[in-house]
């Protein structure tokens, strides 16, 4: 199987111990057939942009600035894949380390402070003030779950999801931000689903059928939620994401999570691994219905794979190309993009290349 030549936008952290602002960028990185990669340059300069998101048009790249007080900056895309600043404006909170556009706004995640945040966003890529959603609460993961942290944002019909890593909550808001900010249970926002206390919710999925799976960062499971009325969901119960462990026989610690198919791909820094899984229809299973291993609510959820992608890799993020066969790691803590092929019947993979890129954190399909 090969792919078509493609490109990616890489948002990077700066070099350990150097303060954001340092020389860290936003690289572009060519693809081609078969997953091998076909070199990449440092696009722009841009203090710790540790996360990108584009606009629907493809035309406005919006990148967060990790760092407090907290920047969302917009550059705009020319047909040769260069870069031209375009706007910039406060992320409305500390730390922002999540962003997802529509065509009128874009929705961050602060992870700091616990704030989630819309940005008005002109066509031309113009940002405007951001409003803000401040979260409250903790969890008993002390040293994890002391205060909010807003982690992932996600469209959700004409409402958005975000995971609080601190609270062990789901919050929902109308995707326009309209609505009171300074009531968080009124017609502004709400809470959509409480997870376990000691989950961490990090990054979500959602499913062809409108079920969400959520990792849990601080308990290395996946997690499902199932619709249970007009912005709620409820949460029917989980599976182990994998059974590879870091050196002292602690879980690992997931962080990003992507769907192709009937695939689920999370990565678990500590092990250092691609899970992935299969996803199926309990239902349409051979195993049939039922409480066996692996039946969470409606879905059958088998581990089918750990890729191995290097002691110390550190996969922060990932992007799935082309039909799934190919997922490009970003390992942040060896220095370099990692390049995995699957085999979509058996969910098994490999690592095919490796490219030389400065703590890379994000991986974003151009």
């Amino acid at each position: 199987m090969s792919i078509p030549t493609a490109a990616l936008w890489i948002g990077t952290y700066p070099t350990a111990g150097e303060a954001p602002g340092t020389g860290e960028g936003i690289w572009r990185v060519g693809i081609g057939p078969n997953g091998k990669f076909a070199g990449g340059e440092l696009v722009v300069q841009a203090a710790s942009p540790s996360f990108l998101a584009l606009d629907p048009t493809g035309r406005t790249l919006l990148a967060v600035t990790e760092r407090e007080p907290g920047r969302l900056t917009s550059f705009r895309v020319s047909d040769a894949g260069t870069l031209s600043p375009a706007s910039a404006a406060a992320s409305g909170g500390s730390g922002p380390c999540h962003v997802v556009a529509t065509e009128t706004v874009a929705w961050v995640a602060n992870y700091t402070d616990g704030v989630a945040a819309v940005v008005p966003l002109a066509d031309d890529g113009g940002l405007r003030a951001p409003r803000t959603f401040p979260h409250a609460g903790s969890g008993p993961v002390e040293d994890r779950q002391e205060g909010p942290h807003a982690h992932f944002t996600h469209v959700w019909g004409d409402r958005v999801l975000v995971a609080d890593l601190g609270t062990d909550e789901l919050r929902t808001y109308p995707l326009d931000g309209s609505g009171p900010a300074d009531d968080p249970e009124s017609s502004g926002g709400r809470t959509a689903a409480v997870l376990p206390p000691g989950t961490g919710p990090r990054h979500l999925v959602e499913l062809p059928d409108g079920t969400i799976l959520v990792v849990g960062e601080l308990d290395c499971r996946l997690h499902v939620l199932v619709h249970a009325g007009p912005g709620r969901l409820e949460h029917v119960g989980s599976v182990a994401i994998t059974g590879r462990t870091m050196a002292d026989g602690a879980a690992g610690f997931p962080s990003h999570i992507t769907v192709a198919g009937d695939l689920v791909h999370v990565g678990v820094r500590g092990p250092d691994v691609l899970s992935v899984l299969r996803v199926r229809d309990a239902a349409a299973s051979a195993d049939g219905p039922g409480d066996g291993p692996g039946v969470v609510g409606h879905l059958v959820i088998e581990n089918v794979s750990d890729v191995d992608l290097g002691a110390g890799a550190w996969p922060r993020h990932h992007a799935v190309l082309a039909d799934g066969g190919v997922v490009v790691v970003a390992a942040q803590n060896t220095d370099e993009l990692i390049s995995v092929r699957l085999d979509r019947a058996s969910g098994k993979g490999e690592v095919t290349d490796r490219l030389e890129l400065p703590v890379p954190a994000c991986v974003l399909v151009a």
